[in-house]
């Protein structure tokens, strides 16, 4: 456990309970506008869509599996962009268009053979509250909704599309290990294939 960065959340350090949630975490799920991007939508000349995304949440989104904690991403939106970046990050567990997220994770869970405990979810909007009261450590970026902000054990220091991924996994891994030994992986040149 890396109780130097932990020391930033002492609501976890003192919370035994959500502590050891997170020790036991299998599965990180991240909706997308207004978590892994700001939410503000660009449209192109030809009415395409455009989406910023941050590189350091790559990195975070390809290290979870490394050390054994699957990566879904379930949104309600969906572009070519978004589907090359998810493409890009090897995110197997995928739901692009999904109205409905509580049956796509619940689809996830089974796909997995993991129970809703095992599972962080990363919401920003009411739509997400259909997946977050069921899951172990429900998650949301500073700006959320205040709804969603209700809902949430964790509120995270970053805002939606600045790192809130990344922030995620170094919570999840920081229960772990020393974020040093997480990051090994990282720096070997095959992690970027």
């Amino acid at each position: 456990m890396d109780n130097s960065f932990l020391e930033q959340y002492p609501a976890i350090l003192d919370d035994d309970t959500l502590l050891h949630q997170l020790q036991s975490i299998q599965l990180v799920v991240f909706d997308v506008d207004g978590v892994l991007t700001d939410g503000g939508l660009l449209y192109g000349e030809q009415g395409e869509s455009i989406k910023r995304f941050n590189v350091k949440d790559g990195v975070a989104m390809k290290l979870l599996p490394k050390w054994g904690v699957q990566v879904a991403v379930i949104t309600a939106k969906d572009s070519a962009p978004l589907r090359q970046r998810m493409t890009d990050l090897k995110v197997e567990h995928f739901y692009p268009g999904c109205h409905n997220k509580a049956q796509a994770f619940e689809q996830i869970c089974q796909d997995l053979q993991l129970s809703p405990q095992q599972a962080v979810y990363v919401g920003d909007d009411v739509i997400d509250l259909q997946v977050m009261p069921n899951v172990a450590v429900p998650m949301c970026p500073k700006d959320a909704h205040t709804l969603v902000k209700r809902y949430a054990k964790i509120s995270l220091a970053s805002l939606g599309g600045q790192g809130v991924a990344r922030e995620v996994a170094d919570l999840v891994l920081s229960t772990r290990m020393p974020l040093e030994q997480a990051y090994e992986l990282a720096q070997r040149p095959e992690f970027e294939k």
